[in-house]
């Protein structure tokens, strides 16, 4: 079996290439792949030669799910990552499974054990229904632990106003004008929240739809948010945003 794996973290790579290699002698890794900029030309060019994708859900420059939306992948794919809520976007493209960090050689087995059982059950391919089924049925994420020196308390998602890039750094701020960091970048916290609740305004900014006070008309025509939080920052939906904004906000979306 040929195996690409596609991972950002070289220790979490070379530790899957370890345990592929336990697993099977006849187990061939062809590449290591640590980012969205290497992984897209790689796989449109050696895609054919691959069996099995393995990916880490979020790299350094967005998430792996955006392979999926520039190539037509045709291969099984296992996801890897440290956070679960990604569950339902994975089983929403071609992957078999989907392996919590820190991975151990048990769920690795598990996982190729299932593919090599689905491959022989290629002429029944409607059993993954009510799996993929069941695991739609969970909710978007509704909760964020936030850090108040030695203490940790948890934040209601739909208190909060807006998430906020400022250089590294991703903050959550309240509807009471609150402001916590969190240990989330805005391309991962797209794919937690619920998208009725939450848009992406601008490349810095997703904001909560009940917070929203006022929207008012801007230079080369933008918009411009009035949020019920107290925020130092203006918060201005990019022109090529402002469509798709319009929709979401009258519900269309």
């Amino acid at each position: 079996m040929k195996i690409a794996i596609i991972e950002d973290e070289p220790l979490a790579a070379e530790k899957l290439e370890r345990y592929l290699l336990k697993y099977s002698e006849n187990i061939e890794v062809l590449t290591i792949l640590s980012s969205l900029a290497e992984a897209l030309p790689w796989i449109k060019e050696n895609q054919a030669q691959v069996d099995l994708f393995f990916m880490d859900v979020q790299l350094t420059d967005g998430l792996s799910f955006e392979i999926f939306s520039q190539i037509s992948v045709q291969k099984p794919v296992i996801f890897t990552t440290a956070f679960d809520e990604f569950a339902i976007d994975a089983f929403k493209v071609n992957s078999i499974d989907y392996l919590l960090k820190p991975i151990m050689f048990t769920d690795l087995s598990r996982a190729l054990l299932k593919l090599k059982s689905l491959k022989e059950q290629l002429s029944r391919p409607v059993e993954l229904a009510p799996v993929i089924q069941k695991l739609q049925e969970r909710t978007y994420k509704n909760r964020f632990l936030v850090r108040i020196g030695n203490h940790i308390n948890s934040v209601l998602s739909n208190s909060i106003s807006a998430f906020y890039a400022e250089g590294r750094d991703a903050y959550l701020i309240t509807e009471k004008g609150k402001k916590y960091i969190i240990e989330y970048k805005l391309e991962a916290l797209e794919a937690l929240l619920d998208p009725k609740l939450f848009f992406r305004v601008n490349r810095s900014f997703i904001v909560n739809i009940n917070a929203i006070t006022d929207v008012t008309v801007y230079a080369n025509r933008r918009l411009k948010l009035v949020l019920n939080s107290k925020l130092d920052k203006e918060v201005v939906i990019s022109r090529e945003k402002v469509a798709d904004f319009k929709k979401w906000f009258e519900g269309l979306s």
